[in-house]
């Protein structure tokens, strides 16, 4: 039997695919704020979790299309099915019923569109939740909406029936009951168990045409969905164009839905800057290189001309000449489209955590575990995501409720800060000890890295924590040292101080080959390393000035003049970045993943550890029975996901200040969740998981103790680190059982601390939230944790 045959593992599968979705970086129950929560704060905190460009609908127009890129075709219309993705979501969000949506706050609210009341009417002896809907509702078939739709969705997701395939039947299954109220337009549901996120159930809801057999089920809605019953409707999935198209539902009863149509266009994400630049589509979700390339284009068109990449360069004469007209014209009429868009951005309900799996080896000791957690900075790592896009990059403190959201509350006091004594205490505690410093080896090659910073045999990178980014802060530009290197104190030049290497410590970058030049497609970091790159050839070249004293004849002197030039080329390249225009690698063809790659290699060489001088030392490896406690990292190796190796080099640099060795592995995106998270296949690695307005129901499994199964293998759930607790999962048990909401948000509180303790994962940052769109649209953007309006989508007057 494979996986999409038993349900179970049909649900594994879903799981999978949806954290999968969220590697390059889920729904939770309303908790009162904690006591020191202030509204001001809170308020803030909502504002920078939301960016839409709000418009009342009077100053909308009616009419028009919008053209929306999502990831990929959904592969189903069913969203209670394993192969139901983001697109298919949205998709149900815009045609389907919602008896509660999300606001900008992660609080469910009563969608009156739907229902006239939804509360619990009875608690003892058994729950009774009852919910009137709005007489006005109707499927688009003219079909009133009745007890039989609510009916006939419990019975298709309660788990009772294999013949459904579902992927989740959480809620349904503690429901005894559904039936008729008073009238058709009553329903009362009542529970076996009592369940704290009842909200969360019916959203969306299908007509009974639909849950009413398992063939409609699995089949029926998979392609096209015939009746809706939402302010749009589905009137075309065309897969060979990869778009659906999504027309107003003429029945639709509440606020007419402004625009005409949406196109929901299946564009990949490297492909969406080049589609932004001819105008293409309307809104688009975007990496840091598009968000910057759109401003770039707009202060191109604020100071009358656009900058290209010829700008700053000697170009060729005759032919190149026209060449260079052509690209400026090329430019000037991409910055014209581009210059119509604006960026809207906001913390995403979401975030990167780092995972250690304690299932086996040196990190299934707690102690261990903690001593990783400890050494993080995890300010500076939120930093470095964060700061340059001027959003909030004050670390996650919870794994259960996303910073913009209501009862919020930092409970990563459970673990303790950053601390590299009390991190080697418990390295030590656990019996991994260091043996004293590790002195540079006598005969290695001044300026070469050390050892274990070149790639081992199998390709992977080593680290003993002496990046040049951790010596300079946040590895930005503001921290690098600046001015002109023939202007530099010989003698200072000489000095072996730490960030400036001496006459006979020649910097790892100086020698290694100019790669950046296809900086096209590289992130934010990737300017300032090239900014850092260009300084350690400034302090070369000053460095090798002085030892030429004036011999314009030397071999001292001709090196000088070439870390001079690199220099002047590592600035420029920085700069085209920076604008947005950066050039073409030679011989590449323009390919995007050559471009990434040369980035990427620039990024190690400017990254690589620095010899410090003979006389200076490094943190010794710390061993138990002789043998150094070297961690894998593995890492996606994708075009967008440079951010996560970023932040990757960063933790590994960290973590060899503790004396902890990593191992950055590099992995394909096609095989990086499944493969290696999912199976376990990793000692530590970076992955996210979305936000969610019940996490008593949705983060359980992400927690859960795993279990063995009864032929021997571990059932996991969604709990890829391997690490969790009886109490931890007792705390989620009672939690989703609790209906006095000030109850149910102390145990979460609990359970959350409980999760830090462990040090299973340790979140960092919440992910940016990055989205491209006209700049007449309003309603629409980085929507957070908000539930879209789609009625209310429309371009202004």
């Amino acid at each position: 039997m494979t996986d999409h045959d038993h349900p179970a593992g049909r649900r594994a599968v879903c799981r999978r695919r949806r954290c999968a979705a969220l590697i390059a970086a889920g729904v939770l129950l309303p908790l009162p704020a904690l006591a020191g929560c202030s509204d001001d704060a809170r308020e803030a905190s909502v504002a920078a979790s939301q960016d839409i460009a709000p418009a009342p609908r009077g100053e909308l127009k009616n009419g028009g299309t919008l053209r929306w890129a999502v990831d990929a075709m959904p592969g189903t219309l069913n969203a209670f099915q394993s192969d139901a993705d983001a697109t298919t979501a949205r998709i149900a969000g815009a045609v389907l019923p919602s008896m509660f949506t999300i606001d900008a706050s992660g609080r469910p609210q009563r969608n009156e569109d739907f229902l006239d009341a939804a509360d619990v009417s009875t608690r003892d002896p058994k729950q009774v939740v009852t919910y009137k809907i709005n007489p006005k509702a109707r499927w688009s078939d003219g079909r009133a909406i009745t007890a039989a739709d609510f009916v006939a969705q419990w019975t298709a997701l309660r788990g009772k029936d294999n013949a459904y395939w579902t992927a989740r039947n959480a809620g349904y299954d503690r429901i005894g009951k559904v039936e008729q109220g008073a009238d058709a337009h009553e329903v009362k549901v009542t529970f076996a168990r009592p369940y704290a996120d009842w909200r969360s159930l019916f959203t969306p809801l299908y007509p009974k045409s639909v849950m009413g057999s398992a063939n409609a089920f699995n089949d029926g809605a998979r392609e096209q969905l015939k009746v809706g019953a939402g302010p749009f409707l589905v009137q075309e999935r065309d897969a060979k164009e990869g778009r659906v198209l999504l027309v107003r539902n003429p029945r639709w009863w509440g606020a007419p839905a402004k625009l005409k149509r949406i196109v929901l266009q299946s564009l990949p994400g490297d492909k969406r800057a080049a589609a932004l630049a001819e105008g293409s589509v309307d809104v688009a979700a975007v990496d840091q290189v598009a968000a910057k390339r759109v401003a770039s284009a707009r202060r191109a068109g604020g100071s009358g001309s656009p900058r290209t990449a010829a700008e700053g360069h000697a170009g060729p004469q005759g032919n190149g000449e026209r060449a260079g007209a052509r690209t400026d014209a090329k430019a000037a009429a991409e910055n014209a489209v581009l210059r119509g868009y604006t960026i809207r951005k906001a913390l995403e309900p979401a975030y990167t955590q780092l995972a250690l799996n304690g299932s086996s080896g040196p990190l299934a000791d707690d102690r261990v575990r903690r001593a990783v957690a400890r050494a993080l900075d995890r300010q500076a790592l939120a930093d470095t995501v964060l700061k340059p896009l001027d959003l909030p990059s004050k670390p996650l403190g919870s794994h259960l409720l996303m910073a913009g959201q209501y009862g919020y509350a930092d409970h990563s006091d459970a673990l303790g800060d950053q601390d590299a004594g009390a991190a080697k205490a418990l390295l030590a505690d656990a019996g991994w000890k260091s043996g004293g410093a590790d002195h540079q080896q006598a005969g290695q090659k001044a300026g070469a890295p050390a050892p274990d910073g070149r790639p081992d045999e199998d390709g992977d990178e080593r680290s003993d924590g002496r990046y040049a980014g951790d010596r300079y802060g946040d590895g930005s530009a503001e921290d690098l040292p600046d001015g002109d290197s023939d202007d530099r104190n010989p003698a200072r030049a000489g000095r072996g101080h730490a960030g400036a290497p001496g006459r006979g410590d020649r910097p790892a970058a100086a020698e290694a080959p100019l790669s950046f030049t296809g900086a096209v497609g590289s992130e934010v970091q990737q300017s300032a390393l090239l900014r850092q790159s260009a300084s350690f050839y400034k302090q070369a070249a000053a460095s090798e000035k002085a030892e030429a004293d004036g011999d314009t004849t030397s071999a001292a002197y001709a090196k000088y003049k070439r870390y001079k030039k690199r220099a002047a080329q590592a600035l420029g390249a920085a700069e085209l970045i920076e604008t947005g225009q950066a050039p073409q690698l030679p011989g590449s063809g323009g390919h995007p993943g050559a471009r990434h790659a040369a980035v990427e290699r620039a990024a190690d060489a400017a990254a690589a550890p620095q010899p410090a001088g003979d006389k200076a030392s490094r943190v010794a490896a710390v061993k138990k029975n002789g043998k150094p406690l070297t961690l894998r990292f593995v890492v996606p190796d994708g075009a967008g996901s440079e951010q996560l190796r970023t932040v990757g080099r960063r933790i590994a640099s960290m973590l060899g200040k503790i004396g902890v060795q990593t191992s950055l592995q590099r992995v394909s995106d096609a095989s990086y969740f499944q493969d290696h998270i999912a199976g376990g296949d990793y000692d530590l690695a970076l992955y996210s998981w979305p936000g969610t307005a019940y996490p008593a129901t949705d983060a359980r499994p992400i927690y859960a103790k795993p279990q063995p199964a009864p032929d021997g293998s571990l059932t996991v759930e969604q709990n890829y680190t391997r690490v969790g607790t009886d109490h931890i999962d007792q705390l989620f048990d009672q939690a989703a059982s609790e209906l006095d909401e000030g109850a149910a948000h102390t145990l979460v509180a609990q359970a959350d601390a409980r999760i830090w303790a462990a040090a299973g994962s340790i979140p960092l940052y919440q992910r940016p939230e990055l989205v491209a769109t006209k700049k007449s649209l309003a309603n629409v953007g980085a929507f957070g944790f908000a539930t879209p309006r789609f009625q209310d989508i429309g371009y202004q007057k």
